[in-house]
């Protein structure tokens, strides 16, 4: 087993860190920078920032907050939300960001992938896959926030993603964002199973035994939560000895000085 990635995430609204349930019902979860300062001194592998209404409201990700946690932090930030152009992603990685992730507009013009792969190398590029389970048991793809079906199945776009020379997936559960009820293995494993760029599981993390699941149940790369540290319910580096004591390579971690 490879070494395995704890990631945190910052949903930004208005400039301030927020957190729902199912993509809706936000919350006001506190300042994005003093928030990744206390992630960072965790032990947290990475910080994704995604700006959640930025495609919705046809806007850019606001440069100013991302050049303000890149300075705080010393691990990789990778920051999406409004991105819909190669132009966008290098004022994004200008800022200090270390990786771009796209969602929306990956989806209504697949060439940004490869035009910002050209660009910035695979390394520096993220696609987004929000996904919701349909009732025949697919997975649909879903864009501008959760709010568009897109009628793609995942697996699928999955596939064309790395094609198109993605170096990352973020996966996220629509279904789990926010239930704490566990990730998604079934699609997690699936797109796993399918792809070989590094996949990271996002969304239903409620306990230490779900890190443990996804990441023994299917091949994960990372595994990726928000409320459950926004509230303080669990701590990074107690989530860290937990996850090694069962065997699972953590190391990557960033030491607690």
């Amino acid at each position: 087993m490879g070494i395995k990635r704890i990631i945190t995430c910052l949903d930004i609204d208005r400039g301030r860190v927020v957190k729902g349930v199912n993509f809706v019902n936000l919350k006001d979860a506190g300042d994005p920078v003093e928030i990744a300062k206390a992630y960072d001194l965790q032990g947290a592998d990475e910080i994704v920032m995604l700006d959640i209404n930025a495609s919705h409201e046809g806007r850019e990700t606001t440069l100013e907050l991302v050049k303000k946690v890149a300075n705080t932090i010393s691990i990789p930030l990778t920051v999406g939300g409004g991105i819909k152009s190669v132009g966008d992603a290098g004022r994004v990685l200008d800022m200090g960001a270390n990786k771009v992730s796209i969602g929306s507009s990956a989806v209504e013009s697949p060439n940004i992938i490869r035009d910002s792969v050209d660009t910035f190398g695979s390394e520096r590029i993220v696609v987004a896959i929000d996904v919701k389970q349909t009732k025949d048991d697919n997975y649909h793809v879903y864009i501008q926030g959760g709010r568009k079906d897109t009628g793609l199945e995942a697996v699928a776009w999955a596939k064309k993603v790395e094609k198109l020379g993605a170096g990352e997936i973020l996966l996220t559960s629509m279904d789990g964002d926010g239930s704490k009820e566990g990730y998604d293995i079934d699609i997690t494993k699936k797109i796993g199973d399918a792809v070989k760029i590094p996949v990271i599981a996002s969304g239903g993390a409620g306990r230490m035994e779900d890190f443990l699941e996804v990441f023994t149940h299917t091949k994960a790369d990372g595994a990726l939560a928000a409320s459950l540290f926004h509230f303080k319910e669990i701590d990074i580096s107690d989530l860290k000895s937990y996850l090694r004591a069962k065997g699972i390579n953590v190391e990557g971690a960033k030491k607690i000085i």
